[in-house]
């Protein structure tokens, strides 16, 4: 797998990440100009992962890996295509489905690589679903609703190790899969993390829960597991795209003319809080000098419809308390009702600078949708694309959810919030696995929705 780590006047520099059987030898990274030295940065359960910092020269690169050659799209000026994606992965059984069936999409994206030129690709969270991870271990198998008192020093260890393993195995099984692999070896990669890289629902879940000793290793075993795998890092290590000081892990990558920046909205949540103050600081200083049009990944979805209705409504029945964490999530949440105002104010006043513009890509919902928020400047657009191999949701789910959109939002006074059908659809919500590519073309960006029983949507100018 291949990480961005800078975009250079020359060409990139990336991360090469690869498994290889404990006790093996190096892989053995080249490119045209030189091999690179790979260093180990874990063995667990039998594998070790490995990593080489190489540059790869503009327009049309080659590397390999133990002789096995990519090809490389590197020239990040003139046209470029980005793909975004999504909930990769299913809360029970996710890697017990076939790999054909499960990965149709990422063989598409494969074919995309191959057939266009597709320089960076976009993770917009729940990159694995780690919730059967829990299953390893006796204290967090009925965590968080059964939670355990103070761990001794030997429980903890015991389930940390186990923790460990278990995410290390899932991450691995999934690399190991063809086309999810021909994909991620061929285009870099930019991932943040949401809820399932953790354990579902994590920042939402009740304070008791979230503040025990349980999980803080849950914690600190997910997030060793995502530097390894979504950033080819060791656990104390950070990529040069990170940027503040705080414990959060958001980042910002710049490309000739656009600015990607994907805040970090898990490490510091609280059920009341989506970001602590420091992330919220890191995040207006990276954001105060954006490239021209600057793509911010939101991992749950900046616009949507009026959810704190549902939301308040639960409260009055126990039946659904078990979905009050996935409504905690959203930016629409009552109880992140300021916080959203805060961030949309500070999405809009890049947006309305002048020569600047700016789009928020999501994933989350397990649906494709798009939206607008009016601004001074025009339409400040919102590309919802979720997920490239998470089954569609019950067709009650996608309806219900248009006739809360009838109502409108406009949690900003002045500036109201539009849902519309993706190009070519009658309804807000396509109830169907997709991944998103972002076209941009003499100078103009245009989004395309791949869907996986309808197609390829038309360009829609943003």
């Amino acid at each position: 797998m291949l990480f961005l780590r800078a975009v250079e006047t020359d060409g990139v520099r990336v991360a090469v990440t690869c498994l290889r059987p404990e006790g093996a030898p190096a892989p053995l990274i080249e490119t045209e100009a030189r091999a690179w030295e790979a260093e180990a940065l874990v063995t667990r359960s039998g594998a070790t992962l490995w990593r080489a910092e190489i540059a790869l020269p503009k327009g049309t690169a080659r590397y390999s890996c133990d002789g096995e050659s990519f090809e490389v799209a590197t020239d990040m000026e003139g046209d470029l295509t980005v793909a975004f994606v999504s909930c990769n992965g299913q809360e029970h059984g996710d890697l017990d489905r076939p790999p054909a069936d499960r990965n149709v999409l990422w063989a598409d994206l494969a074919d995309r690589i191959a057939d266009e030129r597709i320089q960076l690709i976009l993770h917009g969270g729940d990159q694995v679903y780690a919730d059967e991870a829990t299953l390893c271990h006796p204290l967090t198998r009925d965590w968080p609703d059964d939670v355990p008192e103070h761990l001794t020093d030997e429980q903890t260890a015991d389930l940390r190790a186990a923790l460990d393993a278990a995410f290390f195995e899932r991450y691995a099984v999934q690399w190991g899969q063809e086309a999810y692999a021909s994909a991620v070896a061929r285009a870099p990669s930019l991932c943040m993390w949401d809820d399932h890289d953790i354990c579902d629902g994590w920042g939402s879940l009740r304070r008791r829960a979230q503040h025990s000793d349980v999980a803080r290793v849950l914690f600190a075993a997910a997030r060793e597991a995502f530097l390894l795998f979504q950033f080819g890092c060791r656990a104390d290590e950070r990529p040069e795209t990170c940027f503040g000081e705080g414990p959060h892990l958001s980042w910002r990558a710049d490309l000739p003319g656009v600015s990607f920046v994907a805040p970090d909205l898990r490490t510091t949540r609280t059920k009341r809080d989506v970001m602590d103050e420091t992330t919220w600081t890191d995040l207006e200083a990276a954001l105060a000098t954006p490239e021209a049009h600057t793509f911010v990944v939101s991992t749950v979805p900046a616009m949507g419809p009026r959810l704190s209705l549902v939301e308040r409504a639960m409260k009055l029945t126990r039946r659904m308390e078990n979905y009050e964490d996935d409504l905690r999530d959203q930016w629409q949440s009552y109880a992140h009702r300021d916080e959203w105002c805060r961030f949309l104010s500070l999405l809009m006043e890049i947006h309305d600078r002048d020569g600047h513009a700016l789009t928020v890509v999501s994933g989350e919902i397990h649906l494709a949708v798009r939206g607008t928020m009016k601004t001074r400047t025009g339409e400040m657009h919102q590309l919802v694309a979720s997920g490239i191999t998470h089954p569609p949701p019950p067709k009650a789910l996608p309806i219900g959810l248009g006739l809360l959109a009838r109502l409108g939002e406009a949690p900003l006074k002045g500036h109201p919030i539009r849902l519309h059908a993706l190009p070519g659809k009658r309804r807000p919500y396509t109830a169907e696995r997709n991944y998103l590519l972002l076209r941009r073309r003499e100078g103009a960006w245009a989004a395309s929705w791949r869907l996986e029983e309808s197609g390829a949507t038309e360009g829609l100018a943003i």
